[in-house]
C-alpha cells in the first residue's frame, strides 16, 4: 500500500511495508539524490531486532552511517536533544544532500524533523514512526517542535518528511497502551472529516484490537488521507488545518498540568486528546448530548480513558483543575484574550471558536475531566 501527496509541488509518499519489505527504504534512498551520509536516530525503547534489521538494510545501501540512540519521553522533547542531533551533523560535516532518519514516536520524530529543518536550512528527512499516535498523526503534516519553559511545542516550524515508512513489524511491537492511545487521533479524524472512519472502527473493531495488519493499515490509510485533505492546502494553519486541532486545546492543557506537577509521563498524548475531544464537544453543546455519549462509548471501546479519575493518576484535584484552566490560555491557537478551540455540533462540521464563557470552562473541566456527579 502507498499514499502520495504534494506539498508546494514536491512529491511526498507514505509506504505501508509488510514483513520483509525493508528494501523499500533503500529504494527510496536511491532516488533521493543524497551524498549517502545518514544519521539514524532511534528511541531506546523500540525493538532492537527491528533496529538492527533496518541498520543492515541501510548498510547494504553503501552509506556513511551514523547512529544515535535517544530517549523518546516527553521530558526529552527539549533543546538539549535538539542540539545533540545538530552537534553530530556539524561534527561529521553533513551537507544539504545528507539524510536523517527518525525511528521512534512523536517526540523523536518532532525533534529530529526540527533538526532536519534547521541544519543548513534543511536536509533530507525520512520518518519511520513506532507508536500508533505517530503513525496516524505526527508522522505527516510537517509540524516540528520542542517544548520550552514548560510550554508544549512552543518552538518549532514546518518541515515535511520526504517519505514515511509504516512497518508491520513495528505495529505488532507497539505496547497495548501506546497502540490504543493512537485511536483517539483516528476517532478525531472520523469526527471532523467526511469519511467512513467511524463506520470502519465500529465494523472492524475486533480485527483492529487484534491487530490484523490489513485492517490496521486500512484505518491508518483512511486517517492519513483525511489529515492530508485538511493540511495540504493550508500548511501554516490559517484556516482548514486548524480543525486537526480538535481536542488539543484541552489535551495540551491537561498534559502540561500533569507534567508540571508530577514530572512524569502519566498520560499519553492520545489519551489526553480523547479526553480533550469530549471536553470540546461538551463545551460546544453546553451538555452531554448524543454526540458526546457516542464518542464517550467509542473511546471506551478502544480502551481509552474518558476522564482523569479513571487514569490512575495520583493527582491533587484542585491544583490540577486550576492548572488546566490556566494552561488553556497558553494555547498556540489563541489570537486574542480568549482561548480558541474546535467546536463540533455534528459529525463532519467542525469550526474554530473562542471560549468566552469562563464559568463554563470550569464546568467543563469538572464535569468532563473529573466527571463530577
Amino acid at each position: 500500500m502507498k499514499l502520495k501527496y504534494k506539498i508546494h509541488d514536491n512529491q511526498h509518499q507514505i509506504y505501508f511495508c509488510k514483513k520483509k519489505e525493508l528494501h523499500k527504504i533503500t529504494e527510496c534512498l536511491e532516488k533521493s539524490n543524497s551524498d549517502k551520509n545518514i544519521l539514524f536516530v532511534y528511541d531506546d525503547n523500540v525493538n532492537k531486532k527491528i533496529v538492527n534489521n533496518i541498520l543492515d538494510e541501510l548498510n547494504s545501501f553503501g552509506c556513511n552511517l551514523f547512529v544515535m540512540e535517544c530517549k523518546g519521553s516527553k521530558q526529552n522533547k527539549n533543546e538539549k536533544f535538539l542540539f545533540k542531533i545538530l552537534d553530530i551533523l556539524l561534527k561529521n560535516k553533513f551537507t544539504k544532500k545528507s539524510i536523517i532518519i527518525s525511528f521512534g514516536g512523536g517526540v523523536v520524530g518532532d525533534v529530529t524533523a526540527l533538526a532536519s529543518s534547521l541544519y543548513l536550512r534543511g536536509l533530507i528527512y525520512f520518518c519511520i514512526p513506532t507508536t500508533m499516535t505517530a503513525i496516524v498523526d505526527s508522522s505527516i503534516g510537517g509540524k516540528t517542535a520542542i517544548n520550552y519553559k514548560g510550554v508544549i511545542n512552543s518552538i518549532g516550524n514546518y518541515y515535511h518528511p520526504n517519505t514515511v515508512f509504516i512497518l508491520e513489524e513495528t505495529v505488532k511491537e507497539i505496547p497495548d497502551r501506546e497502540y490504543f492511545a493512537g485511536f483517539a487521533e483516528i476517532i478525531k479524524c472520523g469526527l471532523i472529516g467526511k469519511n467512513k472512519i467511524l463506520t470502519f472502527l465500529e465494523e472492524e473493531r475486533s480485527g483492529l484490537i487484534n491487530r490484523k495488519i490489513e485492517k490496521v493499515f486500512k484505518i491508518c490509510l483512511m486517517t492519513l488521507d483525511t489529515k492530508i485533505k485538511f493540511f495540504s492546502g493550508d500548511i501554516y494553519e490559517k484556516n482548514l488545518r486548524l480543525m486537526l486541532n480538535f481536542g488539543h486545546t484541552f489535551a495540551h492543557a491537561i498534559e502540561m498540568a500533569i507534567e508540571n506537577n508530577l514530572k512524569k509521563d502519566f498520560i499519553r498524548h492520545g489519551e489526553a486528546v480523547g479526553i480533550g475531544i469530549l471536553c470540546e464537544i461538551y463545551y460546544s453543546n453546553k451538555k452531554k448530548n448524543n454526540l458526546f455519549k457516542s464518542v464517550f462509548n467509542f473511546l471506551k471501546s478502544f480502551n481509552l480513558p474518558v476522564n482523569l479519575d479513571n487514569s490512575n493518576i495520583p493527582i491533587k484535584k484542585i491544583k490540577i483543575q486550576n492548572e488546566i484552566y490556566k494552561n488553556l490560555f497558553l494555547d498556540k491557537k489563541k489570537v486574542d484574550k480568549h482561548p480558541r478551540y474546535i467546536s463540533l455540533k455534528k459529525k463532519g462540521d467542525p469550526s474554530i471558536k473562542e471560549m468566552k464563557d469562563y464559568d463554563f470552562i470550569n464546568d467543563t473541566i469538572l464535569q468532563v475531566i473529573f466527571e463530577d456527579k
